[in-house]
């Protein structure tokens, strides 16, 4: 199961990637052409927006699953173990909550979309608001799994020492010796 999430994320990290330098390619040439040819692709900007949409709603999912979504550190950190726990569990059911919300709301929507077109290319609108569902469902299942592992004790301490804005790696400085190299 850990296998098939590092490849889904590693995917999407791909994907990221790919949308954008989409982006990029996109908006240059459209700002060339304008400087040299006094025209522009109307495709190439409406192409850039929805890349941009996209590129946004799949990077939640991504910075939330790797943790590095804002908090409140400075307060989490004030506390112990059992604290920490307690404010996780809360933040994670108030995340749960408004992913639901951005999950109902979108699904809701999403008829209304369907309905609409883009004014250069002609696609259907639902192909970009509807991102919302992959949004609103991939932190939702994030979050039942780690509300699932706080429930069955299963939190390391790297976790809880990151929930509170605390390094969790540790790296030597350049000159001071490896443990192999002190023959440890």
């Amino acid at each position: 199961m850990r296998q098939a999430a590092r490849l889904f994320f590693g995917f999407l990290d791909i994907l990221l990637a790919l949308l954008l330098a989409a982006m990029a390619v996109m908006v240059f040439v459209n700002v060339v052409m304008r400087y040299t040819m006094n025209s522009g692709l109307p495709v190439s900007d409406e192409l850039s927006r929805f890349a941009f949409v996209w590129l946004t709603f799949i990077g939640a999912v991504v910075a939330y699953h790797h943790r590095q979504h804002m908090g409140m550190e400075t307060v989490v950190a004030q506390f112990g173990r059992r604290g920490r726990l307690v404010l996780m569990g809360i933040s994670d059911l108030l995340i749960l909550g408004c992913a639901g919300v951005l999950t109902h709301g979108t699904w809701k929507q999403l008829p209304i979309n369907a309905s609409m077109s883009a004014p250069v290319t002609g696609l259907s609108m639902a192909w970009v608001y509807g991102i919302g569902l992959f949004t609103g469902l991939g932190i939702i299942l994030i979050t039942l799994e780690r509300l699932a592992r706080l429930a069955t004790g299963r939190i390391t301490e790297d976790e809880l020492r990151g929930f509170g804005g605390e390094m969790t790696e540790h790296p030597q400085p350049a000159s001071a010796p490896r443990p192999q190299d002190r023959g440890e």
